[in-house]
């Protein structure tokens, strides 16, 4: 039987106590997190060790995985287990003898070969085989082992969070694949605002017009040092013309996208939603933000966190659908929704929960199509299969939600900033629904979210979709 209280103490063999023979070892999966922290942590961004393009090549093994987790591993043993704590690595001789890939299982065994009581230096044979039980490297340790005896509590190592934003490059690359789209920027005053359209041109995405005070608008042009004479400008006196002309403009054909500046989202969309001149369509006008969370496996997308602040089970329709013809755009073909609510039963006390299950019903009779639904779900078994397992909740969308629907703005507005600032998350968003794409960025968007949220507009304009 283990001992698991042993499991938490490391403890060293002195050279006295050592055989000749002895062996221990240690075992790794590799994962693509590890290639990840490796670059993280070294700096070493060379294409050969960081790009999926080269994963699959010789050197891209042979250099980064087994020099890494081999080596790696070797080192672990000698350090925790023979000769273990109090042990000074002196050298070691390898040699690369297969190749190692993302998946494989590799176990690093070293085993005592030769004792030098002099200054109690030790010889060590070293072995990684992988799964199969081929040898990926052989080679020899030297060592000087410890004179007394040390046995120490097993330290806790910290959480540590690598991931990558894929999916937002994947995006972006999308995007500016295609011509670039003319973009009515509205009320750009301040400097994230006009850098954030000047550099979604610079990146091909879109050819913007500038519609603000002209004179403060080449203000702030000058105090951040950008050259904006090439650029249309439009000049408006205020926010609220500016999104007038806006709206003007994408009702006319010569924009087919809105990008929102320094202004209030009501006082944008006040015109969008005007009756009479405004953008609106049959649709219903919602908001989704696509987030590319690195812990999750997949892009998430979020609705409705800013607009519908308390929508309707009519709203509610509107907005799922929205979002899936949205994720339809974005190349998931049948998007799995997950109707959010605090709980997974269905109860009178809790509004959310009828709608989940009424909406889950309209699916199932043809009035909400393109994607599967199931709700009422909790966050965490709408995300994670094992939380779903746990409770017993057998669906096609628990835990492996494309889409989640927010009960209302608040909870959404409070999820996506959680996804956002704890959880490492890239949010780009866009407004759903209306004649043209509208891009709504916050004040507290990074560069590279500005960027995104441009590139999900582009591709929604360039397919027609509002």
């Amino acid at each position: 039987m283990l001992d698991k209280a042993a499991d938490a103490y490391i403890e060293n063999r002195t050279f006295d106590e050592l055989t000749l023979g002895e062996t221990a070892s240690s075992s790794h999966t590799v994962t693509q997190r590890d290639i990840d922290l490796f670059a993280t942590v070294t700096g070493d961004v060379n294409p050969a060790h960081v790009d999926p393009a080269y994963a699959e090549t010789d050197m891209f093994h042979h250099i980064i995985i087994q020099g890494m987790w081999g080596a790696g591993l070797i080192s672990a043993v000698l350090g925790t287990k023979l000769p273990g704590p109090g042990t000074i690595y002196l050298g070691q001789n390898l040699r690369f003898r297969r190749p190692v890939s993302i998946g494989d299982t590799i176990t690093a065994t070293v085993t005592v070969r030769e004792k030098k009581p002099e200054k109690g230096d030790v010889t060590l044979d070293c072995v990684c085989a992988n799964q199969h039980g081929e040898s990926v490297i052989t080679g020899t340790a030297f060592t000087r082992a410890p004179n007394v005896k040390v046995r120490r509590k097993r330290v806790t190592l910290p959480y540590v969070r690598v991931g990558r934003h894929d999916g937002t490059t994947a995006i972006l690359a999308r995007a500016a694949g295609g011509a670039p789209v003319v973009t009515a920027v509205v009320h750009p005053v301040d400097t994230a605002s006009l850098l954030a359209a000047l550099d979604a041109a610079r990146a091909g995405l879109i050819v913007p017009i500038l519609i603000g005070p002209a004179a403060r608008i080449q203000e702030v042009a000058t105090a951040a040092g950008v050259d904006i004479s090439a650029v249309r400008l439009i000049d408006a006196h205020d926010g609220s013309a500016a999104a007038a002309q806006a709206v003007a403009l994408a009702r006319s054909g010569e924009v087919a996208l809105l990008m929102k500046g320094d202004l209030h989202t009501q006082e944008l969309m006040h015109e969008v939603v005007a009756s009479q001149t405004g953008l609106r369509t049959a649709r219903h006008i919602s908001h989704a933000y696509l987030m590319d969370i690195p812990d999750y496996p997949r892009p998430l997308l979020l609705t409705d966190v800013a607009i519908n602040i308390a929508p309707t089970l009519r709203e509610k329709v509107g907005i799922v659908q929205n979002a899936i013809d949205f994720a339809h755009v974005m190349g998931i073909t049948q998007p799995r929704v997950a109707i959010l609510a605090a709980v997974e039963t269905v109860s009178d006390r809790l509004p959310s929960t009828l709608d989940a299950a009424a909406l889950c019903k309209m699916a199932e009779r043809g009035q909400i199509t393109g994607g599967l639904l199931d709700g009422p779900l909790g966050f965490d078994n709408a995300i994670n299969e094992a939380a779903a397992a746990e409770k017993r909740i057998v669906s096609q969308v628990a835990g492996r939600a494309d889409i989640l629907v927010v009960p209302d703005l608040e909870a959404g507005n409070m999820l996506a900033k959680q996804l956002t600032f704890l959880s490492g998350a890239e949010a780009a968003g866009v407004v759903l629904g209306a004649r043209v794409p509208i891009i709504l960025s916050s004040r507290a968007d990074s560069a590279s979210t500005r960027l995104a949220s441009c590139a999900l507009g582009v591709l929604l304009a360039r397919v027609g979709r509002g």
